[in-house]
């Protein structure tokens, strides 16, 4: 068994993560899908685009893996996140774990979401029906920032928060 991270600019297939992890001694294995949504606060969106520096994207999402793995004795997580332009219902992250037990594997799939949420410097800029687009929490991370805060990492500013056309 193993584990994997990917960053990608192509559309993610969960079946095929799901095979990845598929062996005779798993008894559980959990599926996560975040998927592009049409409504945000109130707000009716057309469309998202991620962007990430992709070498340090890549490497916090494989320690956050590789802690689920030691925490929660997974013996296989597959995490993908998609960048680029992505439409209405279109799959923005996959995550597959696997484990003997269901618990553990429903725990692990808990952390990873969590910590990536968290700490993987992967910007989301949503696209509005009325032509607008903005940085989600981009307000309160530019407000972190600027206190100093500790509460919220450096990468959680996103590179432009302008919610002008380009």
């Amino acid at each position: 068994m193993s584990t994997r991270v990917a960053i990608v600019d192509a559309a993610i297939d969960p079946a095929a993560l799901l095979a990845e992890v598929a062996a005779t001694g798993i008894g559980a294995t959990t599926l996560f899908v975040g998927t592009v949504r049409d409504v945000n606060e109130g707000r009716v969106v057309t469309g998202i685009e991620y962007s990430a520096y992709v070498p340090m994207a890549q490497a916090e999402l494989q320690r956050i893996v590789s802690e689920a793995v030691a925490l929660f004795a997974s013996p296989a997580i597959v995490v993908v996140h998609r960048i680029g332009a992505l439409g209405l219902g279109e799959a923005s992250v996959a995550a597959v774990t696997a484990h003997a037990h269901r618990g553990s594997a429903l725990d692990a799939m808990r952390y990873v979401v969590e910590q990536l949420k968290a700490r993987v410097p992967i910007w989301k800029r949503e696209l509005y029906a009325d032509g607008t687009r903005e940085w989600v929490n981009a307000a309160s991370a530019l407000a972190a920032a600027a206190r100093g805060s500790t509460d919220a990492p450096s990468h959680t500013v996103p590179p432009h928060t302008s919610t002008a056309h380009a």
